[in-house]
């Protein structure tokens, strides 16, 4: 209890500095920008609606920094059992931002991760180049085609889904109205061109990629353990798109529903939409399990994207669906997603295997300017691997998760957030047809539940 109070206090006494900070606007605005914090709060694609005039180069420089009191408990079936969970204060993690406005109508984002679960040294994340007006060819060139359209190039995060806008990008956690993200987590950093049109209320995308987390022009396949030469690459395009419909129809009510489509065909690049968030998951060390050595000793299998589930395809095509709904204070963000695909080098002597996530979040925000907010949100996903033709099939695995949570704005800036968590994993985990990771036996009727504070910064 006495670690708890220390706790608490500690994340009020970095929280409780920054109200003067936040007051003291020191930073430029951008054109087409998602405001850091409150100000950034359900912005999905930033549009063609623009308000800053351009006055010549700016620079950003912001950051974003999260830290969490963790107090989980933890079982399942596995001998010789999961490591102990104490409760106790995680990895703190950190972001460094840079935009800047190059030219009238072009933006340039970079992120560095300065710590994070999944690494603790500093490293680049990856950036883009938005492009909104053709004034760099001459002024005013091209204005009422530009308009509707817009083009995004870099190395990021790619626009698959609307549940990305609202995840925690390690310490950028203040669009995230819980602590961890969806289970079935798409997110994934990858070279890519998206082209936007934005006619009226309409959105829609089209995109390529390479599929690649760590982009080379190397064809030919090595071993890791050896270097021993195993084959040429199987390296094909990937694409993606999006279409949706985002509207105020009134004052008090917003409307919003987009699909996405999603096709990685390569069997070698592939496997990286919801295995290429370089981070970490936000729920610290759950299910982490004991291993006899067979000597007396016990090692520990630990995973730094604990709580998560990828289905390992190589070759996987995938949709997600995501309606939300805004009127006054009320909240709703959904989630129908399902991917399929092969878990093997290749499609030869292998059935098809699929997963379909549901997800839903409703929440209430209240107060002077909305500070406070209260929610829940409920999410499954289930399904079945690919496995060799020939064999039976691996049983239906089935995850689920329920939140609910309590947040506080005590700036536009700063916020602290309370949240329980209960996710459970169902019997088919010991399956021996299940030929990836995540399907391990020591998740069979395993279950994790507790409580997580999380105090949050971003500017």
């Amino acid at each position: 209890m006495k670690r708890f109070k220390n706790l608490v206090l500690s994340l009020f006494a970095v929280l409780i500095a920054s109200p003067a900070f936040a007051q003291i606007n020191l930073q430029p605005d951008l054109q087409y920008y998602r405001m850091p914090g409150y100000d950034g709060l359900n912005v999905f694609e930033t549009g063609k609606l623009n308000d800053v005039e351009y006055d010549g180069f700016k620079v950003r420089v912001g950051g974003d920094f999260a830290l969490q009191f963790q107090a989980i408990n933890h079982q399942s079936d596995w001998q010789p059992g999961l490591v102990t969970l104490g409760s106790n204060v995680n990895l703190p993690s950190a972001n460094l931002n840079i935009d800047a406005q190059l030219l009238n109508g072009m933006r340039m984002h970079l992120r560095t991760y300065l710590s994070s679960k999944h690494h603790n040294e500093a490293w680049v994340k990856g950036g883009y180049i938005l492009v909104d007006r053709l004034d760099f060819i001459k002024e005013g060139f091209g204005d009422r085609f530009m308009d509707i359209f817009s083009f995004k190039i870099g190395m990021d995060d790619i626009n698959y889904g609307d549940a990305h806008f609202r995840r925690s990008d390690n310490a950028m956690a203040i669009y995230n109205p819980f602590v961890g993200n969806y289970i079935m987590d798409a997110f994934t950093t990858e070279p890519f061109i998206e082209v936007y049109a934005y006619p009226a209320d309409f959105i829609v995308m089209v995109a390529v990629n390479n599929g690649y987390l760590n982009p080379t022009v190397v064809k030919t396949q090595t071993s890791r353990g050896t270097g021993n030469v195993t084959g040429e690459a199987d390296n094909k395009v990937t694409f993606y798109s999006k279409l949706g419909w985002d509207s105020q129809v009134s004052e008090k009510l917003r409307v919003r529903i987009t699909g996405s489509f999603y096709n990685a065909p390569g069997f070698s690049n592939g496997n990286h939409l919801y295995n290429g968030d370089r981070a970490g998951s936000r729920y610290y060390n759950v299910m982490d399990a004991l291993i006899d050595n067979g000597d007396g000793t016990q090692s520990v299998f630990s995973s730094d994207f604990s709580g998560r589930f990828n289905p390992g395809f190589n070759s996987e095509t995938a949709f997600q669906i995501n309606p939300f709904v805004k009127f006054q204070g009320l909240e709703f963000f959904g989630i129908f997603e399902q991917t399929s695909g092969y878990n093997g080098g290749t499609s030869e002597n292998l059935e098809k295997g699929s997963y379909t996530q549901i997800g839903a979040e409703l929440l209430y925000r209240f107060g002077s300017w909305d500070q406070f907010y209260v929610g829940g949100r409920y999410n499954t996903v289930s399904g079945n691997g690919s496995y060799v033709s020939g064999t039976n099939a691996p049983g239906k695995l089935e995850i689920d998760r329920f939140n609910v949570g309590f947040g506080w704005f005590m700036t536009k800036n700063a916020m602290i957030k309370i949240e329980y968590v209960n996710q459970n994993y169902n019997e088919n985990f010991n399956n021996p047809f299940s030929t990836f990771a995540n399907n391990s036996a020591h998740l069979q009727n395993g279950n994790f539940n507790g409580a997580v504070i999380e105090a949050v910064l971003g500017f």
